[in-house]
């Protein structure tokens, strides 16, 4: 194993064990060249004048092109850099990847946090800045967003009032109030939301874009039973799938492992998308 590939285990298991609640860190460890893959680097400009900063990172040479650009929501924890190895995996798969980081992560627009507060709604403002921009830069070809923990909740917000092609959740979190009172019970650490979060129950039933809900069958802090319950709630036009996998909390690319990182969990969203209705 090279050393920048154990590194990168590295920080997956950090950003794992270490979310809850945000904590941004202003340093990128590394940028895409760093990790072999070509990239554009963006400057994103929201409605309420905050600048995000952004990679687009391009499918890797040789990879069957999917035509398809898939916006990654991260965590609560780090910047867009602690998703290089997801982003490299999609790549490979022949994925165009958007990485961004929220204002107040990274190298973007400065912004008060509270680190007890799990998520602002400004972060949904972000969200759907890239994936309009993206919208406008890509009008032929797919657009879809992929949410990690934190990015899950803002994930389904955006989706749920704006265009997407496909919402993939990894570790999804479903019910709020929960995930404070499991904080509360095992840290004594007290996790707040801002207002807007009393309307986040109403959110899910809104999404209608196909939907691909990742999910850790030993995950404690997203139990598989967030998303089994959003599937099961579906409605028959709503196409909406769960796939179970047999790890703790943001630990199913790992898993899904074959012979390139996340080979296998990248061809389970491609094999989804194969069968999702348009």
């Amino acid at each position: 194993m090279s050393v920048l590939r154990a590194f990168f285990l590295f920080v997956i298991l950090l950003v794992t064990t270490r979310s809850w609640a945000s904590k941004p860190l202003p340093e990128w460890i590394a940028t895409p060249d760093a990790m072999g893959m070509a990239y554009q680097p963006l400057t994103l400009h929201t409605p309420d004048h905050a600048t995000l900063a952004a990679w687009l990172v391009a499918p890797m040479k040789g990879s069957i092109a999917q035509r398809t650009t898939l916006v990654l929501a991260g965590s609560d924890y780090g910047n867009m850099s602690y998703q290089l190895f997801q982003a490299k995996a999609l790549a490979q798969a022949g994925y165009r990847v958007l990485l961004f980081d929220y204002r107040g992560f990274g190298h973007s627009s400065a912004f008060p946090i509270d680190r007890n507060q799990l998520y602002y709604q400004e972060f949904v403002t972000d969200v759907r800045t890239a994936v309009r921009a993206m919208r406008w830069r890509f009008l032929r070809e797919r657009v879809g967003l992929i949410g990690y923990s934190m990015g899950t909740i803002l994930g389904s917000t955006v989706a749920a009032s704006t265009r997407l092609d496909c919402l993939i959740t990894d570790s999804y979190l479903g019910d709020l109030p929960a995930v404070a009172a499991r904080q509360l019970a095992t840290t004594q650490r007290v996790v707040t939301f801002p207002p807007e979060a009393s309307k986040y129950p109403q959110i899910a039933p809104r999404v209608n874009c196909p939907w691909l809900l990742i999910a850790g069958t030993q995950d404690a802090q997203a139990p598989l039973a967030d998303s089994t319950a959003v599937a099961h709630a579906a409605r028959p036009q709503q196409h909406r799938q769960v796939l179970p996998v047999a790890c703790g909390h943001l630990g199913a690319m790992q898993v899904l492992t074959e012979q390139e990182y996340g080979d296998a969990y990248t061809r389970a969203i491609t094999q989804f998308l194969a069968g999702a209705r348009p």
